[in-house]
């Protein structure tokens, strides 16, 4: 059979592969229908997304300890809690709250490269529930929303959603992006999960609060 022919199935049924199996797995990993189901802060940014993504995580920690872990995100602040080698220039994620970072206030760049110019902005937020980030454009939103489970027990839900441009140069971007989400997303609450029970754990009390 010539390599070309060879090639071709191969590129296919790893398409195949991926839409049928993993797309459908990585766009709800974690996530209950209901919280699929569920409209959250930024649904009507963007109207039609090729790109809906709702995950979700259980956190033994009350919410007043897991937000502040989102409220620092970000290149040059607290980090992503993923593959810093990737994400953060290869600094360590931050292991403690740092009150430098706990300002939010509408508007500002939650920076995802060295300068700080490119990223996305705080649209809104309400305190210990939920903080919604975009692209001032409409094509690109990103929410984290606290639900409470009894009082040390929550979820911690995300939800990105993504229009593409088909016929943009930065189409195959978009996809690599896509397939990469996943994998750096689970080791990002799985890593704000981790720090924040163990704050629960030793009973840390926050004394920050974004806005103020």
């Amino acid at each position: 059979m010539p390599p070309l022919i060879i090639i071709t199935i191969i590129l296919v049924v790893l398409l195949l592969f991926y839409l049928i199996l993993f797309r459908p797995w990585q766009l709800r990993w974690g996530a209950t229908n209901d919280e699929i189901k569920r409209s959250m802060p930024g649904d009507d940014i963007v109207a039609e997304p090729s790109f809906n993504a709702t995950r979700a995580v259980s956190i033994n920690a009350p919410a007043e300890t897991i937000y502040p872990w989102i409220v620092q995100m970000g290149v040059g602040r607290a980090g992503w809690y993923s593959y810093d080698l990737l994400d953060n220039l290869g600094r360590p994620s931050a292991e403690v709250i740092l009150p430098a970072h706990q300002n939010r206030q509408i508007g500002d760049v939650v920076p995802m490269s060295p300068d700080g110019k490119q990223g996305m902005w705080v649209k809104d937020f309400s305190n210990n529930k939920w903080m919604l980030w975009w692209d001032k454009i409409g094509e690109n939103s990103w929410v984290w929303e606290i639900y409470a489970e009894g009082e040390a027990h929550s979820r911690l839900v995300t939800r990105v959603r993504v229009k593409y441009r088909w016929f943009s140069p930065t189409i195959l971007f978009n996809l690599l992006i896509e397939f990469c989400d996943i994998i750096m997303m689970r080791k990002c609450m799985l890593g704000i999960k981790r720090r924040a029970e163990t704050m629960a754990r030793l009973q840390v009390t926050v004394p920050f609060l974004v806005g103020f």
